[in-house]
């Protein structure tokens, strides 16, 4: 049997190995420790262990410890034995040695990729993979055939990123190899499945000349010995072949009694988006409470983010204060504008100020009632509006620099043509009783001016001329006042 003292002393060995440890609790929570501030000693014949937490410091017998790996799972008992628990140490990775491993389980990802790359096209030979310096879950392959010919392909290592993410990256790469003293015109990338089917879809979307400088793979989900599989790019017709999503909107849209009450405590500036899940209320954009009701019983909850609490009488009072923060600080003239309810989705603060008054965009403009009230999960577009001679327009909003904006405003214009030219729009009643022109959708992408990404003009170049881009800068302080400083069509970067 193991004494107190050799209890100790080994404890201590295995805790030194390592600078950093974290401690995980019976209950979960979990605290990083580092091992100078885990104090074991032996007295009166236990073993004691001290270590500070969120109550301070505390101090447990150690009844007996358990080597799995490199774990120690502890045995305690509380100091006074009035609790006992199982806890664990577990040893902390460096953010050095994770982000090696990390990159190393990349590294061998893409040279899979690249073994399948050969296999698929056995006149070339690797001549480099790496990953992208600027982002590492993409990986940049290399290969040459005997006649000198070199081919780069682009992947995404970790199957995470939204294809229009891959799809700028490869976009910037291209134009750095087209620079190259030996050129090389074309990037191939590779996705697994539903990535790569996105990818194409988004080419098809190109005009001829940027199209003709992509390729893109599949990648097939056998994880040690994937292969690669050429997707065809899609003709100009075959993109109007997909079934599109069938819209099912409700014929009319009435708040519920909860949120009709809760509306009221700031009818100027709260909105409602009707869902499937129920109602969400927003604050300038800033959903603060939501609704449900189950066998017509209403249920509600209020706060931001996951600071929620369900809404009683009892807590009635709580909303109201949470009301009048957001009054004072979601606001133009906020005393702080560093304030977390000042700085929170700008872009929806943004939506909800144009879905009131789209006219101090575009005189022209009409919105639809119905479709910019009920969002399904994974509806992405802003406003969807209508002109006065028919013509439909898809505002894209954005009140940063984001590199994906072209490419994100293109898939939507996808779908909303697609919902057009099939007539499900016209089915539901998109606009009322307003005809809807039989021309492709435009698309208005709006942001205060200094928040065009540099490349927009680069991506906007890429796009095939029935998608007609308008550009609606606007002045920086749009919270105030929505003043549109210029527009311009992307026909002109051309």
């Amino acid at each position: 049997m193991v004494s107190a003292e050799e209890l100790a002393d080994e404890l201590r060995t295995r805790i030194d190995s390592h600078f950093e440890w974290l401690l995980v609790r019976a209950n979960g929570r979990t605290f990083p420790l580092r091992k100078t501030e885990i104090d074991i000693e032996c007295k009166s014949g236990k073993v004691l262990m001290g270590v500070f937490d969120d109550a301070g410091f505390g101090v447990s017998r150690v009844r007996s410890v358990e080597v799995d790996g490199n774990e120690l799972v502890l045995d305690l008992i509380s100091q006074f034995g009035r609790s006992r628990e199982t806890a664990s140490l577990i040893p902390r990775t460096s953010a050095r040695e994770l982000s090696h491993s990390i990159d190393l389980a990349r590294l061998q990802r893409a040279n899979l990729i690249g073994a399948a790359l050969i296999e698929a096209f056995p006149t070339y030979k690797l001549s480099r993979i790496a990953l992208n310096a600027e982002n590492g879950r993409l990986a940049q392959i290399f290969a040459r055939s005997s006649s000198g010919k070199e081919i780069a392909l682009l992947i995404d290592v970790t199957g995470t990123m939204i294809h229009e993410a891959v799809m700028t990256s490869a976009v910037l790469w291209s134009e750095k190899l087209r620079l190259r003293k030996k050129p090389i015109n074309e990037v191939w990338i590779a996705g697994e499945r539903k990535q790569a089917k996105n990818l194409q879809k988004l080419v098809g979307l190109f005009n001829e000349s940027a199209a003709a400088k992509f390729r893109i793979f599949e990648i097939s989900n056998d994880a040690e010995n994937p292969k690669l599989k050429e997707l065809n790019k899609p003709r100009s017709a075959a993109r109007w072949r997909e079934k599109p999503r069938k819209l099912t909107l409700p014929e009319e849209l009435r708040p519920s009694e909860t949120a009709s009450r809760i509306l009221a405590l700031a009818s100027a500036q709260t909105d409602v988006i009707f869902s499937k899940q129920g109602e969400t209320i927003r604050y300038r954009g800033l959903p603060f409470a939501r609704v449900r009701t189950v066998a017509s019983h209403e249920k509600a909850w209020f706060g931001i983010d996951s600071n929620r609490r369900a809404l009683t009488e009892d807590s009635w009072s709580e909303l109201v204060s949470l009301v009048n923060e957001l009054e004072t600080y979601r606001s133009d003239d906020t005393p702080n504008n560093r304030h977390e309810f000042y700085r929170a989705s700008p872009e929806a603060w943004l939506e909800s100020i144009l879905r009131r008054n789209i006219k101090l965009l575009d005189a022209n403009l009409i919105l639809s009632p119905l479709y910019n009230q009920f969002r399904a999960s994974t509806d992405k577009i802003d406003l969807l509006a209508i002109r006065r001679d028919g013509r439909l327009v898809i505002i894209e909003l954005k009140t940063s620099p984001d590199r994906e904006t072209v490419f994100q405003a293109a898939d939507y214009w996808r779908k909303i043509e697609l919902q057009r030219r099939r007539g499900e729009l016209r089915r539901i009643k998109a606009f009322g009783d307003l005809e809807i022109l039989d021309k492709p959708a435009l698309v208005y992408v709006v942001a205060p001016a200094l928040s065009f990404h540099r490349d927009f003009e680069l991506f906007s170049r890429m796009l095939a001329k029935d998608i007609e881009l308008w550009r609606f800068e606007l002045h920086e302080n749009w919270r105030g006042s929505i003043r549109v400083l210029g527009r311009s069509s992307a026909a002109e970067f051309y």
